[in-house]
C-alpha cells in the first residue's frame, strides 16, 4: 500500500482506490476510519472516477460499486454502514447494529441528520461532502466515534460542539479524552462568500471571529471554515493538542478532491468513514 504525507494527513492507495487518514487516529488500534477521494472508482465522466454521492446524475450501480471498493480498500464491510442524511442541520444522532443499512442498501428512516456518533463496534458511520468539513471524533477511553458534517451553516450554528455535547450525553464522554480530526473542505483561500454569510460567522463573537473572517474584495470577504471549528471545538472543551487540521482544500485540489465550487456543481462527492473494530 502506497503512503505519503499530503498536508496534515496520509495519502494511501489500495488496490487502486485513494483515500486520505489522520496519524492522530491511524495511531488507535481499535478504530478504522477514511476520508475518500477521486482516485480509484467506476464512474465515468463528470464524475469520474470515485464518486460517492446520490442523486447528481450518476448511476445508483456506480455509486454503490464505489463504495463497495472503498470498504475493501479500508477494511469495513459494505453491510456495516449507516449513512447520515444532510440538510446543513444541526441534528446528531446515536446508531447502532438495527441502523446498518440506512441510507445505502435501504431508504433512510429520518431526514435531517449531519452527524452520527456510536459506541458500537462493527458499526461504520458514513458522511458525505464536496467542499463542506468533515469533523471526525475518537473518544480514546469510553470507545465512541462520531462523524459531523460541517458545512458554513452547521459551522456557524456550532456542530462541532453538538456533536461533542451529543457524546457526553450519551457515552459520558470527557472532551478531554476526545481526539478530532478536521479534514479536507474549501479552505480560507477559496471560500469566499457575501456580506450575509460573513455576518452568520461574526455573530461567534465569543470565539473571536475576525480570526476566521477577513474582508476581500469589495463587497465579499474569506473565510476560514478550519479555524471556526478548531475554535468552536476548543469552547467545547477539546484540548487543543488533540485537534489535527488537515489543511487539504477540496478546491484547489479539485483534481483528486470533489469541490462543489470548483465544478460549478457538476461533480461527484466523497466520503467518510469510522468504525470501531470489534474486541
Amino acid at each position: 500500500m502506497e503512503q505519503e504525507h499530503r498536508g496534515s494527513m496520509c495519502y494511501r492507495e489500495r488496490n487502486g482506490v485513494g483515500y486520505l487518514t489522520f496519524p492522530a487516529f491511524d495511531r488507535v488500534h481499535f478504530v478504522r476510519h477514511a476520508f475518500s477521494t477521486r482516485v480509484g472508482g467506476v464512474s465515468p465522466a463528470p464524475f469520474n472516477t470515485m464518486n460517492l454521492s446520490r442523486g447528481r446524475g450518476d448511476s445508483d450501480a456506480h455509486v454503490n460499486r464505489n463504495l463497495h471498493l472503498l470498504c475493501d480498500a479500508v477494511g469495513v464491510d459494505y453491510c456495516s454502514l449507516v449513512s447520515s442524511a444532510q440538510d446543513h442541520h444541526t441534528q446528531i444522532r446515536r446508531v447502532g447494529r438495527r441502523e446498518c443499512g440506512l441510507g445505502v442498501r435501504f431508504p433512510a428512516d429520518r431526514q435531517s441528520v449531519d452527524g452520527l456518533i456510536t459506541d458500537e463496534p462493527g458499526v461504520t458511520l458514513l458522511t458525505h461532502y464536496a467542499d463542506c468539513t468533515p469533523l471526525f471524533f475518537l473518544d480514546r477511553k469510553k470507545r465512541a466515534i462520531g462523524l459531523a458534517h460541517a458545512g458554513w451553516r452547521g459551522t456557524a450554528a456550532q456542530i462541532g460542539a453538538i456533536t461533542v455535547q451529543s457524546m457526553q450525553k450519551e457515552f459520558s464522554s470527557d472532551p478531554a479524552d476526545i481526539l478530532v480530526g478536521i479534514g479536507p473542505s474549501i479552505g480560507p483561500c477559496c471560500f469566499e462568500v457575501d456580506r450575509d454569510v460573513a455576518e452568520a460567522f461574526m455573530a461567534l463573537w465569543t470565539f473571536e471571529p475576525n480570526a476566521f473572517v477577513k474582508a476581500g474584495r469589495p463587497g465579499k470577504y474569506q473565510v476560514d471554515l478550519w479555524e471556526a471549528n478548531r475554535r468552536i471545538l476548543l469552547g467545547a472543551g477539546i484540548l487543543a493538542q488533540h485537534i489535527t487540521v488537515g489543511g487539504l482544500c477540496s478546491c484547489c485540489n479539485h483534481s483528486w478532491l470533489w469541490s462543489h465550487r470548483a465544478t460549478k456543481g457538476v461533480r461527484g462527492g466523497m466520503a467518510a468513514l469510522m468504525q470501531l473494530l470489534p474486541e
